[in-house]
């Protein structure tokens, strides 16, 4: 049942964000062992400029509500709650991958280790969103003013430097969308709400950023390839950075949009749930790619990469269900009680900042 605490366009807007992100990975994965390029190839191009950044704004959206709470409470929030999920699920994928699937102690023990330092795998959004909410409450605490943070945060991301730091590469990338929805949250949620009124309007301003986004993402130059893409004038790093920021934005309208609609529950719900899809959809995605590409049942690269995406987010939510109807387990989507700083109960928030435990994050 959909708690009246939420806002639900904001689960509707982290549903689409999570089905990209799935997308992403169902595609490229396929890709890279078919050697071909399929429809939602290009699907995930056009997204290509906000389909991450989306996901970090809105994830900053409702930091204001937190940042000046006590350290204790706020680290357990926003760091511990990340953290949780980010060691359980890299000790479980790491252990079937390297441990079971490939025999290979020696590598598991390596890479458990490596997680400490280099974010592993996809999990590497959640263990940012721990380092943002530190960075940011730093920032906090030192009183740096947003004029000086967004101009720093947008040249970091413009550079896009490759340190031999994964963490601090994607902090580069992405820490200026997380601090945006962070400063920006009262000018999204007046946009949201007044293109809510206005259906035409949103409509008919969606459709225009779809058109300029894709004009720029497919202009000359682009290149689309089994494991990626090479946009062409959206590549240029000023453009990009705009065109990032301007998708995250319209993805929030969108799903102002799409939340009036009682069919679209099913995407909201989803969105509410993103944490339980985003931290377990890679081991169902390579077990049904490799049965599939093993039974030459599915040989066409975007008819495969379609059937990847749906069982690589039914599984995980088949899974959270079974979880919750036999009670055991919930430990996979639910931090325990032992895994508090500060109290399983105490100021925890929703996404419109009341209490949840088990779904702060993603």
């Amino acid at each position: 049942m959909k708690s009246s605490m939420r806002m639900p366009w904001v689960d509707t807007a982290k549903g689409l964000s999570i089905i990209l992100v799935v997308m992403m990975y169902s595609a490229y994965n396929t890709g890279e062992y078919t050697g071909g390029v399929g429809f939602l190839h290009y699907v995930i191009g056009f997204a290509t400029p906000f389909r991450m950044p989306e996901f970090f704004l809105i994830s900053g959206l409702f930091l204001s509500q937190v940042i000046d709470r006590p350290w204790r409470r706020y680290v357990d929030r926003r760091v511990v709650h990340y953290l949780y999920f980010y060691v359980l699920w890299a000790i479980i994928s790491i252990g079937l991958k390297i441990g079971i699937f490939s025999r290979d102690p020696a590598g598991m023990l390596h890479d458990l280790a490596m997680a400490v330092v280099q974010p592993y795998g996809v999990l590497w959004f959640i263990y940012m969103l721990a380092v943002f909410g530190i960075v940011i409450r730093v920032l906090r605490e030192l009183r740096v003013p947003h004029w000086m943070v967004i101009p720093l945060a947008a040249a970091l991301q413009m550079w896009a430097p490759k340190p031999d730091s994964y963490a601090l590469e994607q902090l580069a990338a992405y820490f200026v969308f997380f601090y945006l929805g962070f400063v920006m949250a009262p000018l999204v949620f007046r946009l949201v709400a007044w293109t809510q009124d206005r259906p035409a309007i949103a409509v008919a301003g969606l459709l225009a950023w779809a058109l300029v986004n894709g004009l720029l993402v497919y202009s000359p130059g682009y290149a689309m390839q089994p494991v990626g893409m090479q946009m062409g004038l959206a590549a240029w790093p000023p453009l990009h950075l705009s065109l990032a920021v301007a998708g995250a934005v319209a993805l929030c309208v969108l799903g102002g949009f799409l939340s009036k609609f009682a069919s679209m529950e099913w995407l909201r719900w989803l969105g509410e749930h993103s944490l339980v899809v985003y931290v377990a959809f890679t081991i169902p995605m390579s077990m049904f790619r490799g049965a599939a590409l093993a039974s030459d049942l599915l040989t066409d690269t975007g008819m495969l990469s379609l059937a990847v995406l749906l069982v690589s987010v039914v599984s995980p939510v088949v899974l959270y269900f079974i979880v919750k109807r036999i009670g055991f387990g919930t430990f996979l989507f639910q931090r325990p009680a032992w895994a508090h700083v500060d109290g399983p109960n105490a100021g925890q928030i929703s996404n419109k900042g009341v209490a949840r435990p088990a779904r702060e994050a993603a």
